[in-house]
């Protein structure tokens, strides 16, 4: 789903392999727990970015209905010979935010580390596309880059003020959101600043 910039190339096959085996994101699982003790069934997700799968894999096992989404072949590639697929109830995209379709009522979008790679003038667009998909009740869950990051100097990511963040957020109530600001490094090591939001945010 992503399209690096000159600062933050990325070799994707690298970048799979290094990532292949991590658990799912927090903040998925947060969401997931927020819907389990509203004692809903397990329903339609979306995985924006879904890459090889870390958070799509959790999904099924859970037994959503998941509508896994990706800009990289490879990506797809990777995700559908995983040995711990169960495919049955998987749908997979390959498709680019700048020509992104989503399905109507939605109950999650989780949209790990991958928003930031929306080009800038695509990103109002895209996130208007998630806000109409979600149902009243659903949910989105995800990362958003800051406006401190060492990749907002990059002409094709996409980032925020804490001021843009919250505004976004209006038409959501928010269940987790924290806002992150230290060095660190990427998954293939490189030395970075990070300034990120973590978010679990449930549409109103």
């Amino acid at each position: 789903m992503k399209q690096p910039a000159s600062g933050c190339d990325r070799n994707w096959s690298a970048y799979y392999q290094a990532v292949a085996g991590r658990p799912p994101r927090e903040t998925l699982l947060t969401a997931l727990k927020q819907f389990e003790q509203e004692g809903l069934p397990p329903a339609l997700a979306v995985d924006l970015g879904c890459g090889d799968g870390r958070d799509t894999v959790e999904l099924l096992r859970r037994e959503w209905r998941v509508l896994g989404i990706d800009g990289e072949a490879e990506a797809i590639d990777r995700l559908l010979k995983r040995p711990d697929l169960n495919s049955e109830r998987l749908e997979t995209r390959l498709e680019r935010f700048e020509n992104l379709t989503l399905p109507a009522s939605v109950d999650l979008i989780n949209a790990s580390f991958s928003l930031p790679f929306c080009p800038p003038k695509h990103f109002p667009g895209l996130w208007q596309k998630i806000e109409t998909a979600l149902r009243p009740g659903g949910r989105f869950c995800g990362q958003l880059l800051g406006d401190w990051d060492t990749w907002a100097r990059e002409p094709h990511i996409s980032f925020l003020t804490r001021h843009q963040v919250e505004e976004l957020l209006r038409p959501f109530d928010l269940e987790f959101f924290a806002e992150e600001a230290h060095p660190g490094q990427t998954a293939l090591g490189q030395t970075k600043f990070w300034h990120l939001y973590q978010i679990v945010a449930r549409k109103r």
